[in-house]
């Protein structure tokens, strides 16, 4: 089957900081490196490191088409990845001596994609495919209940957060992720815990102290794997794409989980977003 991912793609200019600087502060880097990055690509190449067929829609500028060609160059599906006359979308990515993050994100292309583009490559779905967004973009809840419509099970990663755009979804999700800072700003929001939410599936990420797995009215734990952290930037997205690709190659969700709590701790491990992103062989060959 296939993995179908209405996702941002940034420009991701990273910075190695001695610390985050606090409001009003200059602070020298330490050191200054650009990636692929965005939480849509992220995800795209983690799906396809992970060994499934993933098919990216989105939208870059004339400025930004080596970000195009490099999810080419990691196995994802770009035809329906449009150039459009916007700003490039970049994140200003700040990294402490401790693997810690602060991110300024300039949305750009991706608030950019015509509709026009999603409902032409929704057309060549087949049934039982997967279609995965997070709140990066426009046409998140169109897409995801057309997704629904044409009989393909629908993913969210609620990140960056907002309960407005999650509660815009929730009629037509199969699975939701988000992590339990998200969690607890969703139940203040709309009252529910995430038993109450109508959604088959729900992963509750941790940080540190693993993942929660809500399914059939039950709660599962996943420990977290222990490792020396670099920098954890996409580690989340990483994570998702690798559940997402097991789902899709007809691994139950623990293993699928299991899995992508390997491929999660790899990547914390790495200084980078999308270009660092651990692939089947190296997280099956990972032993912590």
């Amino acid at each position: 089957m296939a993995v179908w991912n209405l996702g941002s793609i940034n420009t991701d200019i990273v910075y190695s900081m001695p610390h985050i600087p606090a409001p009003g502060e200059t602070l020298a880097s330490l050191s200054r490196q650009v990636f692929l990055g965005g939480k849509g690509a992220n995800m795209s190449v983690a799906v396809a490191r992970a060994g499934s067929h993933v098919r990216h829609i989105g939208a870059v500028t004339a400025d930004s088409l080596w970000t195009r060609d490099r999810l080419m160059e990691y196995g994802v599906d770009t035809r329906f990845i449009q150039v459009v006359d916007a700003d490039p979308a970049q994140a200003i990515v700040m990294v402490d001596a401790e693997g810690e993050n602060a991110i300024v994100l300039h949305q750009g292309a991706n608030i950019a994609i015509p509709n026009d583009l999603i409902r032409r490559s929704l057309s060549e779905v087949q049934v039982g495919d997967w279609i995965v967004t997070q709140n990066e973009t426009n046409g998140q809840a169109d897409a995801l209940a057309l997704g629904r419509e044409m009989g393909l099970r629908v993913a969210y990663a609620a990140a960056p957060f907002s309960a407005e755009a999650v509660q815009a979804v929730l009629p037509y999700l199969d699975f939701l992720i988000l992590n339990e800072i998200e969690m607890a700003q969703l139940r203040d929001a709309l009252g529910k815990d995430a038993e109450e939410l109508g959604v088959a599936s729900v992963i509750i990420t941790m940080g540190s102290k693993g993942a929660v797995l809500i399914e059939g009215g039950t709660r599962t734990e996943f420990p977290a794997i222990k490792v020396d952290p670099v920098d954890t930037t996409g580690a989340g997205d990483t994570f998702t794409g690798y559940v997402l690709a097991g789902l899709d190659r007809g691994m139950p969700m623990a293993q699928a989980i299991q899995q992508a709590t390997k491929a999660g701790a790899l990547m914390v491990t790495r200084k980078g977003t999308a270009d660092v992103i651990p692939d089947l062989a190296e997280v099956q060959a990972f032993r912590p």
